[in-house]
């Protein structure tokens, strides 16, 4: 296998592991959401493969142009997405449990960012995994990493929302309960 390949094969491999908190989260919005629109389904996947190109690119402008800053606020970056993904679970189930049976559960732009930040915190670390690399290449594993995490994504969706649909009234809970599970696992990641 040649160096560009090898390259390649390795942004793809990079991009599968940072994807799989926003696809599990992607699953709990198809949960929480199972009659979605298309479209949004499209926009969700969209923006969390958005904020899975910026961030590592931010991590590798950072290693190259702000590195003594950054140093100072290294030590938050993996204790950030745990909070936002506990509270974001929290308040899914609180959701739940407070909404009428009439009103079905909406994922709203707030909530959506939010989880976007989330998920995406962990690849600005590895952005710094691209500090020998020039921009173009940079931008190649960035873009890679992107269309790895829409795919997934749009995977978790749709399987949120097949199973929401037959789940029914506790889907809600469900999808966040899986959020809630997944900042638990990233905080006792931090700290072990």
């Amino acid at each position: 296998m040649n160096e560009s390949s090898l390259f390649l094969f390795n942004s793809f491999l990079l991009g599968t592991g940072l994807a799989m908190d926003a696809f599990s989260v992607s699953l709990a919005d198809g949960l929480h959401e199972p009659r979605m629109e298309r479209r949004k389904v499209l926009f969700i996947a969209g923006l969390f493969a958005g904020f899975q190109f910026l961030m590592p690119l931010t991590g590798w402008a950072c290693l190259h142009t702000i590195l003594e800053t950054y140093r100072v606020f290294a030590i938050w970056i993996p204790r950030i997405a745990p909070f936002l993904l506990l509270c974001l679970g929290a308040d899914m189930i609180h959701e739940k449990n407070s909404c009428e049976v009439l009103s079905p559960p909406r994922t709203d732009l707030r909530r959506l960012l939010t989880q976007g930040t989330a998920t995406s915190v962990d690849a600005l670390s590895a952005g710094f995994t691209l500090a020998d690399c020039e921009l173009p290449a940079a931008l190649t594993c960035c873009l890679i990493i992107a269309a790895v995490t829409f795919l997934l994504c749009l995977g978790g969706l749709q399987l949120g929302r097949r199973f929401g649909t037959k789940l029914s009234g506790r889907a809600s809970l469900l999808g966040g309960a899986i959020l809630v599970f997944l900042g638990v696992r990233l905080f006792l990641e931090t700290i072990l």
